[in-house]
């Protein structure tokens, strides 16, 4: 049985990939944006992204497209993928929004 997409926790890789692709961009510039979202801590390697967006292109949440100038290619999120994302950031702030709860809630 598949999951919905709103039962889906990302990686912290594959959310940056995902936000990075709301413009088509080639794997060197995902690379160069994750870092710059993540303030340094998300560093992909590249055979570690292609190995992502090679996932992530056989689960249709982002597609291959012809880059601009013909020689490299580029990604794009998909609809479904951009569902993913945004289900992944409800999951997550409710997360925040349970542990701000929590913690204000029980502090001495």
């Amino acid at each position: 049985m598949k999951k919905p997409l709103g039962n889906v926790a990302l990686t912290e890789a594959v959310y940056y990939v995902l936000l990075s692709l709301q413009v088509p961009r080639h794997g060197y510039g995902i690379m160069q944006l994750v870092q710059e979202l993540s303030n340094g801590r998300v560093q992909l390697a590249a055979g570690t992204l292609y190995g992502a967006l090679n996932s992530l292109v056989e689960k249709e949440w982002i597609e291959a497209v012809q880059g601009v100038n013909g020689r490299k290619k580029e990604y794009l999120i998909t609809v479904k993928g951009q569902a993913v994302l945004e289900a992944e950031l409800v999951r997550l702030e409710e997360l925040v929004a349970n542990g701000k709860q929590w913690i204000g809630e029980n502090k001495s």
